[in-house]
């Protein structure tokens, strides 16, 4: 059963210069939590941010901080994130060699663990974990830039998570990133999704607030 639907809008597609502007306008527009993608050139091809980023975000919202680890041996790192401020820490299947034991140490620093899929990793890879997680994050672009176009195979990918979550009673939430825009995020919804993330969906538009609105409207309906 889904939760309450939450939009997370990634601070990857906002005004750096403005960054704590942006995260005011971003609050008040409605936004549910604050994502933030980590990238260490490595993992993904490209380079992101750090603890201090995050560290300065925290100081400048009072929105949770949802921060998704897209860098090789996140077991290095999960303290750091922490103590930034991160309320959920996110890492991917593919690159945490002992999935289990980086989720207990997540736990252990008393934040939320989420664990993500790339396109092309089939949900089988999560099915041993699941039950200890607060959050499946499945990318529906590939990880490392934003403003990419959302894969349409995602949408069973989604459908199939759903269903692997239901059946073991999992409360976490079913989170999806990557190409959420106001023309599909409905049907990502349909497709038993309950947190959206959302970069140039949200902060390339004009109207933030409005925006927002409509896709709270939207996945509601």
């Amino acid at each position: 059963m889904a939760n309450e639907m939450k939009i997370a809008p990634s601070i990857l597609s906002a005004d750096f210069v403005r960054l704590g502007d942006e995260l005011g306008k971003i609050e008040d527009a409605g936004a549910d939590m604050i994502h933030i993608d980590v990238m260490d050139g490595h993992f993904v091809p490209n380079i992101t941010i750090g603890p201090f980023i995050v560290e300065a975000v925290r100081k400048a919202t009072s929105l949770p901080l949802d921060v998704h680890l897209m860098i090789d041996r996140p077991d290095d790192y999960v303290s750091a994130f922490a103590d930034a401020g991160a309320d959920i820490i996110t890492v991917h299947v593919e690159a945490a060699t002992h999935l289990h034991r980086t989720i207990q140490q997540i736990k252990e620093k008393g934040k939320k663990a989420g664990v993500s899929l790339n396109p092309s990793s089939p949900l089988i890879m999560t099915e041993c974990i699941l039950e200890y997680v607060d959050l499946l994050l499945i990318m529906s672009v590939n990880p490392g830039f934003s403003g990419q176009k959302f894969i349409p195979s995602a949408l069973e990918k989604i459908r199939e998570a759903r269903r692997m979550l239901d059946k073991i009673g999992s409360k976490a939430y079913l989170e999806v990133d990557g190409g959420i825009k106001l023309d599909n995020i409905a049907e990502v919804a349909s497709a038993g999704a309950d947190m959206f993330v959302s970069g140039s969906g949200v902060f390339g538009t004009q109207d933030y607030k409005k925006t927002i609105e409509e896709m709270k409207k939207r996945i509601s309906s």
